[in-house]
């Protein structure tokens, strides 16, 4: 099974972090929430950072303004993530370079549309 960690996962319905938690889970994935505002989702433990969870992380998807991202990918390049999503909004021309120079290979697209779940409204 694979273990996807939502980055930026919400409990706001509205929010693509919360429609990612649904999706993954749908898609029949082990969901890794991470949010350091948040303790539960849909059931789930929350992590902070992807460094606080135990054992690989097969893939990364991001839900966080650019200007986090930068810290994010420290993290997942410290943690040895070998995919890396960033969604739309998530990403910027400097995030992309950065996460080159931290060896990462970023896929620059959204997660969601990719295993073929709906991305709209609700």
């Amino acid at each position: 099974m694979k273990r996807v960690a939502v980055i930026g996962a919400s409990r706001d319905p509205g929010k693509f972090g919360w429609k990612a938690v649904q999706g993954f889970l749908r898609q029949g994935c082990a969901v890794i929430p991470v949010n350091p505002r948040e303790k539960e989702i849909e059931g789930l433990e929350v992590y902070e950072s992807v460094l606080d969870v135990p054992g690989p992380i097969d893939m990364a998807t991001i839900y966080v303004p650019p200007a986090e991202g930068f810290r994010v990918l420290e993290e997942i390049a410290e943690k040895q993530i070998p995919e890396v999503w960033l969604n739309p909004g998530a990403d910027s021309p400097e995030l992309v370079a950065h996460a080159h120079e931290l060896g990462l290979k970023p896929i620059v697209a959204c997660s969601l549309m990719a295993i073929g779940e709906p991305v709209g409204a609700g």
